[in-house]
């Protein structure tokens, strides 16, 4: 026994830590409030879940009903749709400045309204001096509302930019249905400040559709108004 009376061997109750009180789920609580608090992701935006872009709403009144009427389909899944845009900028010897790529990336991410991914050399090419892993350019691929979006500002806005424009090829299809066609200077998009670009870039533009032949893909993009010279 102690001079106190409680015996040696009996445990004394411990304090709870510091910081440490509140019911379990405390902490995912409060991680949940901050997200909340910090509103979308970076680069997203919140919708209005009734909004419809104006190129989309264009192809279910307008281009799905003329397509179906001139290849006689019977059934509104069978009328070509494009499924996917790709847009991409090849850096080329530009890529070996950290500074540059990340340029096109911004610029590209402007153009597109979605983040840009860096493309990586798969492997090494001694005759370009490319060693495998190196960045080589800048992608993104869009889908949905916001394919539409872009599609609407190519052919309002940039194309008619260009100068000396007299139409993009129509000779350029994949012979399953996909276009590409590329710009030489990507500052003939609005989102781009030209007076503070220190690199013009080209892109490449492809775009995906469900089409089975040229013909279907040609006359799709015609019912957006794609400017074709031939």
């Amino acid at each position: 026994m102690s001079e106190a009376g409680t015996p040696k061997d009996a445990k004394q109750p411990r304090a709870p830590k510091q910081g440490g009180g509140g019911p379990p789920d405390s902490k995912a609580a409060r991680k949940k409030e901050a997200a909340q608090a910090k509103g979308p992701p970076v680069g997203e935006t919140e919708r209005d879940p009734n909004y419809v872009p104006r190129y989309k709403q264009l192809y279910l009144e307008t281009v799905r009903p003329e397509l179906m009427k001139k290849f006689g389909y019977t059934n509104k899944l069978q009328a070509p749709r494009i499924e996917k845009i790709v847009l991409n900028i090849g850096a080329g010897e530009g890529a070996a400045d950290t500074k540059k790529i990340q340029s096109a990336q911004n610029d590209l991410t402007a153009i597109a309204g979605q983040k840009a991914v860096i493309t990586r050399a798969k492997k090494a090419i001694a005759a370009f001096k490319i060693t495998a892993g190196r960045p080589v350019g800048v992608k993104v691929t869009l889908r949905k509302d916001r394919m539409y979006e872009f599609l609407d500002r190519l052919i309002t806005v940039a194309l008619p930019r260009v100068r000396d424009f007299r139409g993009v090829s129509g000779k350029s299809f994949d012979g399953r249905g996909n276009y590409a066609m590329g710009l030489k200077e990507h500052i003939v998009f609005v989102e781009i400040d030209y007076d503070r670009t220190e690199t013009v870039w080209g892109m490449d533009i492809i775009f995906q559709t469900s089409a089975r032949t040229d013909d279907e893909a040609k006359a799709l993009l015609e019912g957006f108004r794609m400017p074709f010279m031939n």
